[in-house]
């Protein structure tokens, strides 16, 4: 075969630690510096996570803040649309029936509608209690 001796799987510790391990400081300050890189790490991640956060918080602000600046230029417009369309329907029922009767009517029936739309609210709210109650 071959002259070379063989290598063997174990060799016995010849220090007093157990299976080759390295003696008392290096083995310390080893495991010492990789906890401290861990922490280290893991400080960076947690700061760069809050920045992250931070940053979706800020666009999330911006994205809410536009929506709602949207929506009330919206609702604006649809008031100011409503309004529009009332001073017409005067205009169109005052020469029918004359500019006082018009507006009568078109107030009267902007108030009935408003009356039964709180009515729904109403009903809505009741059939919710209802259905929250113990």
């Amino acid at each position: 075969m071959t002259d070379e001796p063989a290598d063997t799987a174990a060799t016995l510790p010849t220090d007093g630690q157990p299976d080759g391990a390295p003696e008392n400081s290096a083995h310390d300050e080893s495991v010492k510096a990789v906890l401290a890189r861990l922490y280290a790490d893991g400080r960076a991640y947690a700061a760069a996570e809050a920045e992250k956060q931070k940053l979706r918080a800020g666009i999330v602000g911006v994205g809410v803040r536009n929506a709602a600046i949207f929506a009330t230029i919206a609702l604006m417009l649809a008031f100011a649309s409503i309004v529009a369309l009332l001073i017409g329907l005067i205009i169109a029922l005052s020469q029918l029936v004359g500019p006082l009767w018009g507006t009568l009517i078109v107030v009267g029936g902007g108030l009935l509608v408003t009356l039964l739309l709180l009515l729904a609210a109403k009903g809505c709210i009741t059939r919710m209690k209802k259905a929250i109650a113990p």
